[in-house]
């Protein structure tokens, strides 16, 4: 059974049986922590896992993100490792087919050198009848128009006629396949571009997303220690309210018990007396407390009632046990002015540590402590008296 339960079994058994709790006890509550506080405490801890959750959930989303993301990366890098192969691959062909263009080019001029060569031969044994057909071979750049001159120069051989022929059709073809080389060189460097450029993106977009998986981790670190630290609380509270509650049961129930054998209430003392009673210990008030004081300049607890019951008639002795001790037990009920009560640190009468004159409404006259004086002050200053006697 915890002590929460105790207590309330406490409370219950001495209602079901009838015993009348004094009113002080029950309305001066358990002392300690107040289920408002409690309630408080725990409403923070569920507050501080309300957050715990909420960014967990914001935590799990950006990790989602980022991973997410990540692989987005990986893929433009991917990529981009591809299209700059590509990229190698054109430039490495645009490169060969310029060569090859070059080296047909070359190969033409020297087909034609040696077709001029042979015209010129020819000229110089069969004259100038061959001179335009000549001329129109070597002026030609296109295969068509070159055969047509070749067939006009009569006296070329078919050989050179053919060697000019293969010649240039090697050279146009050459420097077509050199264009396109270079045309798609430079897409390919273009699409390079493009893909950098997704996977700069890309991974601006990963770094900005890690920041923020970052500070929602940080953030959530710091949560759980407050939520921790709340539930510390109210744990402590809880567990604080429930020792006093069963502290609470305990002194109701000795003080029940008390109730139940205290013998009838002695008659009330004569007005005059409580009185006279009263009116001394009003008069000592702002005197000094003083340990072993018995007036008239200076009072301990003890010292002070004994000196305000004589005015009454009523010797006690300068010991606030004994007083107890030779006084008629009274219950919170049956307490009048000038009765007295009393404080025990273990709630035995042996242990009875003060003494106070009460002097109704719940109030008291008491000399408290050294470096304090004589005062006015609530019944219930240092929590529910343990005892109360009548002289």
């Amino acid at each position: 059974m915890n002590r929460r339960t105790a207590a309330l079994a406490a409370v219950t058994v001495l209602l079901m049986g009838g015993l009348a709790v004094p009113e002080a006890a029950a309305d001066n509550g358990p002392g300690g922590p107040s289920v408002g506080e409690v309630a408080a405490a725990q409403a923070a801890a569920r507050a501080a896992g309300a957050r715990v959750t909420a960014v967990e959930g914001q935590l799990a989303l950006a990790q989602s993100a980022e991973a997410a993301m990540d692989v987005r990366v990986e893929t433009a890098v991917e990529a981009y490792n591809g299209a700059m192969v590509a990229q190698q691959r054109a430039a490495a062909k645009a490169a060969a087919t310029s060569v090859a263009a070059r080296g047909a080019d070359t190969a033409e001029r020297a087909a034609r050198d040696a077709v001029g060569q042979l015209a010129a031969e020819q000229y110089s044994d069969g004259g100038p009848p061959l001179l335009a057909g000549f001329a129109g071979l070597l002026a030609a750049r296109d295969p068509h128009a070159a055969e047509l001159a070749a067939e006009a120069a009569q006296g070329v051989s078919e050989q050179a006629r053919q060697a000019l022929q293969q010649a240039a059709a090697t050279a146009a073809a050459a420097r077509g396949a050199d264009a396109a080389a270079r045309q798609a060189s430079t897409a390919a460097a273009a699409a390079t571009a493009k893909v950098a450029a997704a996977r700069t993106d890309a991974q601006q977009q990963l770094a900005a997303q890690q920041a923020q998986v970052a500070a929602l981790d940080a953030q959530h670190t710091t949560l759980l220690s407050g939520l921790a630290s709340a539930q510390q609380v109210a744990l402590q509270l809880t567990e604080a309210r429930a020792q006093a509650l069963a502290a609470q049961a305990a002194r109701l129930v000795a003080l029940a018990k008390q109730q139940a054998s205290a013998p009838p209430a002695p008659p009330a003392p004569r007005p005059g007396d409580i009185r006279n009673v009263l009116a001394f210990a009003r008069s000592a008030l702002g005197l000094p407390y003083v340990w072993g004081g018995a007036g008239p300049q200076n009072y301990d607890c003890s010292g002070l009632t004994m000196r305000a019951w004589q005015r009454a008639g009523v010797e006690l002795p300068h010991f606030a046990a004994d007083q107890y001790a030779d006084s008629h037990p009274l219950t919170y009920r049956q307490l009048q002015p000038g009765d007295l009560v009393f404080w025990s640190h273990d709630g035995s009468p042996q242990g009875i540590y003060h003494v106070a004159l009460y002097t109704g409404d719940d109030s008291i006259i008491e000399a408290p402590r050294t470096g304090d004086v004589v005062k006015t002050a609530s019944l219930w200053i240092m929590g529910t008296p343990d005892f109360y006697a009548r002289p």
